[in-house]
């Protein structure tokens, strides 16, 4: 019985990987492969490859790692290039020679243009970029695409507050993150949770925390907030007949001035919660605590209930119109839908809110498996693909071009992105780079070297939107 390290990165891949070595054609000497998102219904964010390179390529590879692989790799019946990996330790002290190139992470690019690209750097190890595939692959899709959604959201959110709201100061506690119980594991709430926070500084993911401390350089500077709030447990305890005094409490611990307390409203009756339990009995609380109560729905049609509440909520504390002409509810209360969050209901909350004519300044949302769990790779049709090969000293272009599939068709050549005069962003051959012309992508990592090592405010200042 064989054990296995989890850290191991050599059985990091995909079992078909420990047999491509043989499968290249003699004379190969170098390997050239990129990462796109072929295609998606919002622009890429990119990010996510610093954390990859400094949980896994920073490590150099063991005789104990080889060791463990080849007992693992030849009873799962498969062949073992054992000498391929001793030469890296013998040649290389472990790290890997390849060349990692990328664009600056928080980048907004189109889909269909290349945001990573990896050769290796000695001939010998032609086949060690496809193999880092799977890894590599999956540190880029997972995160980038998280952040991409979460960005997506923001664009809506924003465009809602730009046309019913006086300010869009608070644009970044807009989207708030609820999906840490609804991940699949504790690493893509470290990377996903953490890819949000390109966009947002509202989490309840601690484990972002901890991830953009340990992968962005986030030890002095707290990257997010939450704030007290009450689940159904919580409210459910007291029973049904003490559900005031439940909501008192909240206020009684958490309230105060500048302060804010959450408090989910419909374990029983949210109508007679915001009418009677809010808007009578502890309404006067509410009015004078100084702080803010941000009442949560959680369940229904989201678009019904967020209006329906905002409505009898402005008839139970009044409202404000401000500039735009659109009804504010007072400082003191407001709300916060965190469940059933898309992008697609997202826009039809607010379209329906804005229409009833509130602002959407009144509203705060959660996104839970919408945000962390609901992406696929296909989401936005993710890929890494070999583009060029050197045999005998001369580079050959390579690719793919399934007649059954056009869409699944792959760039060709060693390859670069540039922006022209007019801000267009495209990729092209690298060869073909004129003098004087930037290419976007730059060098992250080199034969065991992170070159860049960024925190995450300059990353988030990169999007544009801080």
């Amino acid at each position: 019985m064989y054990t296995a390290n989890f850290n191991n990165l050599i059985l990091n891949a995909d079992s078909y990987k420990a047999s491509h070595w043989l499968q290249y054609p003699p004379g190969s000497e170098y390997m050239s492969s990129y990462v796109e998102a072929r295609k998606g219904d919002y622009d890429v964010v990119f990010f996510g490859l610093q954390a990859y390179i400094k949980e896994y390529l920073s490590k150099p590879i063991t005789t104990e790692d080889i060791n463990e692989a080849e007992k693992v790799i030849k009873a799962h019946g498969l062949p073992f290039n054992r000498s391929g990996w001793e030469r890296i330790v013998e040649k290389h002290g472990g790290y890997l020679p390849v060349r990692i190139q990328a664009v600056p992470e928080g980048s907004i690019i189109p889909v269909s243009n290349v945001v990573c690209q990896i050769v290796n750097t000695d001939p010998d190890f032609y086949w060690l970029p496809s193999y880092l595939e799977t890894s590599l692959l999956r540190a880029i899709w997972y995160p980038s695409s998280v952040a991409s959604l979460s960005f997506f959201c923001k664009t809506i959110i924003n465009e809602a507050l730009q046309k019913s709201a006086d300010s869009n100061a608070g644009l970044a506690f807009k989207l708030h993150d609820f999906g840490a119980r609804g991940a699949s594991s504790f690493e893509s709430v470290a990377l996903g949770s953490l890819a949000h926070l390109v966009n947002f500084s509202g989490t309840d993911s601690m484990t972002a925390l901890v991830s953009a401390s340990r992968w962005y350089g986030m030890t002095d500077d707290m990257p997010a907030f939450s704030i007290p709030a009450a689940e159904h447990s919580t409210m459910t305890s007291w029973g049904r007949e003490q559900e005031s005094q439940a909501y008192a409490n909240m206020l009684d611990q958490f309230g105060g001035e500048g302060k804010l307390v959450a408090v989910v409203s419909d374990s029983y009756d949210l109508w007679n919660a915001i009418d009677h339990i809010w808007g009578e009995e502890l309404k006067e609380q509410v009015e004078t605590m100084g702080g803010t109560l941000v009442i949560r729905p959680d369940s229904g049609d989201p678009a019904k209930v967020v209006r329906e509440a905002l409505e009898r909520l402005s008839v139970k504390f009044g409202y404000s119109v401000n500039s735009k002409g659109y009804k504010l509810l007072p400082e003191y209360v407001r709300l916060i839908q965190g469940d059933g969050i898309s992008p697609l209901s997202l826009s039809k909350i607010l379209d329906t809110i804005m229409q009833a004519g509130f602002s959407a300044d009144n509203v705060t949302f959660g996104m839970g498996g919408g945000l962390l769990q609901q992406v696929t790779r296909d989401t936005m049709s993710w890929a890494m693909k070999a583009s060029a090969i050197q045999i005998d000293g001369t580079w050959k272009e390579i690719f793919k071009d399934p007649i059954t599939s056009r869409s699944k068709r792959s760039k060709k050549g060693r390859l670069a992105l540039v922006k022209d005069d007019n801000g267009h962003i495209s990729t092209i051959k690298e060869d073909s780079l004129k003098d004087g012309t930037m290419n976007l992508l730059r060098d992250v990592f080199v034969d065991g070297e992170l070159l860049v090592d960024e925190n995450l405010t300059t990353i988030r200042q990169r999007t544009g939107s801080w």
